[in-house]
C-alpha cells in the first residue's frame, strides 16, 4: 500500500466532523479576544479635551508634581505616556520626548497584544473550511468508487454520496462563517487602537510647549525696549 493510499484512509476514517469543531473553537476563541480588547480600549479612553486644560492649568502655575499626580489618577494611555514625559523633563525636552516615545510604543504594544491571533484566525478559517472539504470530496469519491458500474446511473447518487458531498460544502461555509467576522472585529480593533494613540499626541505636544526653552512655564514674555525719543 503506497503513502497516499494509507493517508487516503486515514483521511477517510477521521471524516470532516473535527474540521467543523476545529473551526466552532476558533470562533469561540475570536469572540473572547474581541470582547476582552474592547473591555481594555474602553478603560484606555479618556475625555482627553477636558485632561489636557488641567494639565495646562496646572503647568502653566508651573505645578508639575501637581500634573504627574493628575496623570497618575487615570488609566488611559494619553495620561501614561505623557506622565512619562513629565518625569524626565529635568532632563530637558530631548530625554522628555524620548520618554514619551518610549511609552507610547510600549503601550500600541499592550493594546495590539492578541491581534495577531484574531488576524491569523480570520485570515487562515476558510483553508481550514477547505480542508474540510477536500476531505469530504475525498469521502465521496470513494463511496463512488464503491458503487458497481452496471447498475443504473440513478443508484449512482446514493444518498451516502450525497451526504458526504453535502459535508463538504458545509465545511467551507462555516469556514468562512467564522473569516467573516473575525477579519472585521481585526480591523474595527486596530482603527480603535489607532484613535487611542492618536490621543496620546494631545498630550505630549502639551507637555512639549511647556518644556520648549522659549516658552518656559510661569514665565512672563520681556517687555520690549521703549524707543528713545530725541531731546
Amino acid at each position: 500500500m503506497s503513502a497516499t493510499e494509507r493517508l487516503e484512509i486515514l483521511l477517510l476514517d477521521a471524516g470532516a466532523d473535527w474540521v467543523l469543531y476545529l473551526l466552532g473553537a476558533l470562533l469561540f476563541v475570536a469572540l473572547v479576544i474581541f470582547v476582552e480588547r474592547l473591555l481594555e480600549y474602553r478603560a484606555a479612553r479618556v475625555d482627553v479635551h477636558a485632561l489636557a486644560k488641567r494639565i495646562d492649568a496646572l503647568l502653566s502655575s508651573d505645578a508639575r508634581d501637581q500634573a504627574i499626580e493628575e496623570l497618575s489618577r487615570s488609566r488611559s494611555v494619553a495620561a501614561s505616556v505623557a506622565k512619562a514625559g513629565l518625569r524626565l523633563a529635568y532632563r530637558g525636552i530631548e530625554a522628555s520626548k524620548s520618554a514619551m516615545q518610549s511609552a507610547a510604543a510600549l503601550e500600541r504594544s499592550r493594546l495590539q497584544r492578541h491581534l495577531s491571533y484574531l488576524g491569523t484566525i480570520g485570515s487562515n478559517a476558510p483553508f481550514v473550511g477547505l480542508f474540510g472539504t477536500v476531505v469530504g470530496i475525498i469521502h465521496a469519491f470513494d463511496e463512488l468508487g464503491q458503487v458497481d458500474p452496471t447498475q443504473a446511473a440513478s443508484q449512482l447518487a446514493s444518498q451516502s454520496v450525497m451526504l458526504a458531498v453535502g459535508e463538504a460544502l458545509v465545511a467551507t461555509a462555516v469556514g468562512i462563517l467564522v473569516a467573516i467576522p473575525s477579519i472585521a472585529a481585526y480591523n474595527f480593533l486596530q482603527r480603535r487602537v489607532s484613535a487611542i494613540i492618536a490621543q496620546t499626541e494631545v498630550l505630549a505636544n502639551l507637555v512639549l510647549a511647556y518644556l520648549s526653552p522659549t516658552a518656559e512655564p510661569g514665565t512672563a514674555p520681556a517687555p520690549e525696549p521703549k524707543e528713545e525719543t530725541a531731546p
